[in-house]
């Protein structure tokens, strides 16, 4: 059972569709319930009354939630993350805490791809909370750097929120090879597994078999899939969102081609796609996601920050983490973050979602703060 997005409470079921309207599959049949939790132990808090919408994307983890097991899943992140965390954890082998275990450890987070901003930060952050703890040997500054991490990216840890809209429209962007259409048959599944109804659209018209791609997820996931041989990709859109309305469908997922930021006219296509959305649905997009492989260290902070001045993203998915030594990116992407909502309070947070350590379907789960930052310094 799987624990990564908040529901809104949905009205009583509508009416069975008119004959001759497309069925819904196999896999979404059931309609959908007031909000399910993952199953939790035997003898569990009493559950919280569900909040609105907009306090419960910022909200801390429920009882329920946070009772989730999540063993198997810490075992493979800590596997994932141990070249990034290996080079940081043996600054801590020394004898005492002096000037050069600050140094080694500037060196390490630098080397693990935190930035100079972010690794300025943690260092200052950690330096007060030693001298508050009064901390004397250097394995407690270890578990003090992780409460330093934890707080710095506390931030990013929000669920997705579907629901408040039906259907609720996903649009997923990112370069080639970031591992976005994989992603998205994975959150296809998430979903379809959590009783919603997804409706995916193969926007992704300029990879050759990016259409027979989504396709096999789409058969895997006993889902439905919107495309066209040599479509206009935000025609196809238009088409999908149009259909998941007709057809009452939970959520549509848009897979846009993958692009580099400097393919100007690539990115111009994108802002076409999110107008036409917007153009089938008033409120559409719902989300704007960003996928982006964890190898590619301080270059996923700029295609953060070029997709986001394209797209306003509202979400980050990063994959890859396990083959990588630049996990400490997500430092830089937390301070980044940080600092958009201080200059720019108008636009919507963007919160890392989904992390993945590997290509099976249980290595994509939610992005949880303190669980990331305990698996990169065990």
């Amino acid at each position: 059972m799987f624990s990564f997005f908040k529901k809104k409470p949905t009205p009583p079921p509508a009416a069975e569709p008119a004959a001759g309207e497309a069925a819904a599959p196999p896999a979404a049949a059931a309609p959908m319930a007031a909000p399910p939790l993952p199953e939790v132990p035997p003898a569990p808090a009493p559950e919280p009354a569900p909040a609105p919408v907009a306090e419960a994307a910022a909200a801390p983890l429920t009882a329920a939630e946070a009772a989730v097991p999540r063993g198997s899943w810490m075992d493979r992140l800590k596997a994932g993350l141990r070249r990034t965390g290996s080079s940081i954890t043996t600054v801590f082998t020394g004898t005492q805490i002096d000037d050069a275990l600050y140094e080694e450890l500037e060196a390490a987070l630098l080397m693990a791809d935190a930035g100079v901003k972010a690794t300025e930060h943690l260092l200052a952050d950690l330096k007060r909370r030693v001298k508050e703890a009064k901390a004397t040997q250097p394995s407690a500054v270890k578990g003090l750097l992780a409460d330093a991490l934890t707080d710095l990216l506390a931030p990013l840890q929000q669920p997705l929120v579907i629901g408040q809209h039906k259907p609720t429209v996903i649009m997923v962007a990112g370069v080639n090879g970031a591992g976005k259409t994989t992603s998205i048959g994975k959150l296809t599944r998430h979903l379809a597994s959590s009783g919603a109804t997804v409706l995916l659209a193969a926007a992704d018209t300029f990879r050759a078999a990016a259409r027979e791609q989504l396709g096999v997820w789409a058969d895997r996931n006993l889902v439905e899939i919107v495309s066209q041989e040599g479509g206009d990709p935000a025609a196809v859109s238009f088409d999908a969102v149009s259909a998941g309305r007709a057809r009452g469908r939970d959520v549509v997922l848009v897979d846009t081609a993958g692009r580099l930021p400097t393919q100007l006219h690539l990115m111009d296509e994108l802002k076409k796609i999110k107008r036409v959305v917007q153009k089938a649905d008033g409120t559409a997009p719902h989300e704007v996601l960003l996928v982006i492989d964890g190898n590619t260290g301080q270059n996923a902070l700029a295609q953060v920050k070029a997709f986001d001045d394209t797209l306003q993203l509202t979400g980050l998915v990063i994959t890859k983490l396990d083959g990588t030594a630049k996990g400490g990116v997500l430092a830089a992407i937390a301070l980044w973050a940080a600092e958009r909502a201080r200059a720019q309070p108008e636009l919507r947070p963007v919160p890392v979602y989904f992390i993945g350590v590997g290509e099976k379907l249980e290595d994509l789960e939610t992005f949880r703060a303190r669980e990331f930052a305990q698996a990169l310094l065990s």
